[in-house]
């Protein structure tokens, strides 16, 4: 087996690896105030690709070939960038020149192994060159999407625990000190918590939330339902044109529920958010669940209405225990639309009061509130909806994909 490919690619797989992260190391560096930095790309190429070459060579086993490429790697890295990496000066910050290096290789054997994983490369194959690329592309992606989504978060969680003087000294810091104890950390979210009232905030937003998702899903499991199975007038119209409000942008819709709702006296009102939210995510909750209605087989409703069961009854004891998780997936979906929604909430609640979460967020958006406040804010704002996901996340994939494929 001509092993020089495999080598090739192995090599060109580490360099290309070892240069992205240490990019990425040397970033963080100098948001961790450590200067002056220098990118060791050249140093890092090369030795990326020998680490690469390394952690293909299985003849000593598994593990062992794992380790020696790291501790080769290692050391030629160091090597290559006289044992002074990114210029820094190893009698202050060698933990981080240590923690650096050993980041970068880890990173390189790791990525090489993945990407070659069941790919011989004995000749110029089709298959195995498209799969070589695809897989180099798709971590190249999904590493880019990872650094643009947890950066941001990263940023907010580090700026809320800081005092307002290490942000006015330095705003690009991501160091934490930890020498005002957990009471200086957690300081700004106790002031978030208790004098901008958040927690009123939290349940407010908590009843909304769960009072729509109540409310969306009596009516979509209903609707979608008699579009699915039932047959009347307009069946077909009304199936088509469920998601024809969505061709409307929710700035355009805002003035005039803004004219009704204050002739009708709902504005400045929970029950007006009560009455839009459900209005804005019914058509998607319809949408998803009759694609799910639609792949269950009518012979076991069928059954039900020969055994006795009212309509009700078939829904209640067959339909609703079948389409557990593509109900879990629109509940999922309806909460997380209303907990992050700010439009109408900004544009129909003037009383703190009964501020929505995220209509209280604008209230720490000013010069006179410290900025550490509002990101605090944020962290409380995107946490629960993050738990709630991640919790809930096998639910939302079986039922967004559940009646994408009807047998």
């Amino acid at each position: 087996m001509p092993e020089w490919r495999r080598a090739l690619a192995a090599a060109l797989i580490g360099g290309v690896s070892a240069c992205i992260f240490t990019v990425i190391w040397g970033i963080l560096l100098l948001f961790a105030g450590i200067e002056p930095i220098l990118i060791p790309l050249q140093g890092a190429f090369i030795s990326g690709m020998l680490t690469g070459v390394f952690s293909e060579i299985k003849s000593l086993g598994e593990a062992k070939s794992f380790f020696i490429s790291i501790g080769l790697g290692s050391i030629l890295f160091l090597f290559l960038n006289d044992f002074s990496p990114w210029n820094i000066n190893l009698e202050k910050q060698a933990l981080a020149a240590g923690l650096g290096t050993l980041w970068v290789i880890l990173i390189t054997v790791w990525s090489t192994r993945k990407v070659l994983a069941g790919i011989k490369l004995e000749g110029l194959d089709r298959d195995e060159i498209e799969r070589l690329t695809i897989r180099i592309f798709q971590g190249m992606g999904l590493l880019f999407f990872i650094i643009i989504v947890a950066f941001p978060f990263i940023y907010m969680v580090i700026t809320s625990l800081k005092s307002q003087m290490a942000l006015l000294t330095n705003p690009t810091d991501l160091s934490i000190s930890f020498e005002s104890g957990m009471g200086g950390l957690i300081k700004s979210y106790q002031e978030v918590w208790t004098t901008f009232q958040f927690q009123r905030y939290i349940w407010i937003s908590t009843v909304v939330s769960v009072g729509t998702v109540g409310i969306t899903l009596s009516l979509s499991i209903l609707g979608a339902y008699s579009v699915t199975r039932l047959r009347f007038p307009g069946r077909v119209w009304l199936s088509r044109s469920i998601l024809i409000i969505y061709m409307f942008p929710a700035i355009v819709l805002v003035i005039p529920l803004y004219s009704i709702f204050s002739q009708l006296q709902l504005r400045n009102s929970l029950l007006g958010l009560f009455i839009v939210y459900p209005a804005t995510t019914l058509p998607v909750a319809l949408y998803m669940l009759k694609g799910f209605f639609s792949t269950l087989p009518a012979e076991l409703e069928e059954a039900g209405r020969i055994d006795g069961c009212s309509r009700l009854g078939v829904i209640w004891r067959i339909t609703l225990p079948l389409s557990l998780p593509a109900i879990a997936s629109v509940a999922l979906y309806v909460f997380m639309i209303a907990w992050n929604e700010f439009l109408f909430a900004f544009m129909f609640l003037d009383d703190p009061e009964i501020f929505t979460l995220s209509r209280g967020m604008v209230s720490l958006n000013s010069s006179e509130v410290p900025r550490q406040y509002l990101m605090a804010g944020a962290v409380m704002v995107t946490v629960p909806v993050m738990v709630l996901f991640f919790w809930f996340e096998k639910y939302l994939v079986s039922g967004l994909s559940a009646g994408a494929v009807k047998g």
